[in-house]
């Protein structure tokens, strides 16, 4: 049996993270003839926090970078998606980087609700870079007791 380093084992994780980082924003297919520009960004995914209060359910994400109006929020009754673009200040390039974790350009995400929410009641704020998603849940009761009146 070989026993590993325990701290040897972390850094070889964080380089072999660091080498799987996305580094290029466009894909390339190679094909027998010529090569293929797909012309398509990667696109980031968003993390999320979400969470129900009494009265509504609640999404929280961190979008630091992002301004209001490169943000975009649908909501349904049943789910909620984010769009957005995270834009770089300056270009860099990628051989002057010792890490790049950040992720640049288009991102979104979509979340189904676990209960049914008013959309057009909703509300979302940027605040601090946290986005903010309040969504007050919908009451419906499923069934109604009625008492039968002799006429």
């Amino acid at each position: 049996m070989i026993k590993k380093d325990p701290k040897n084992m972390f850094a070889e994780l964080a380089k072999i993270k660091d080498e799987s980082s996305l580094k290029e924003s466009k894909l390339e297919v190679e094909t027998n003839d010529s090569s293929l520009d797909l012309g398509e960004e990667m696109e980031g995914s968003l993390t999320v926090d979400v969470y129900k209060t009494e009265n509504e359910i609640v999404v929280q994400s961190t979008v630091a970078g992002v301004g209001p109006d490169d943000l975009e929020v649908n909501i349904t009754n049943e789910s909620v998606t984010i769009h957005g673009k995270r834009e770089k200040m300056e270009k860099i390039e990628d051989k002057d980087y010792f890490y790049q974790e950040c992720f640049w350009g288009k991102f979104s995400r979509s979340i189904i609700l676990p209960e049914e929410v008013d959309p057009e009641k909703s509300t979302a704020v940027l605040k601090n870079g946290i986005l903010i998603i309040r969504m007050p849940k919908l009451n419906r009761q499923k069934a109604k007791k009625i008492n039968v009146k002799l006429a």
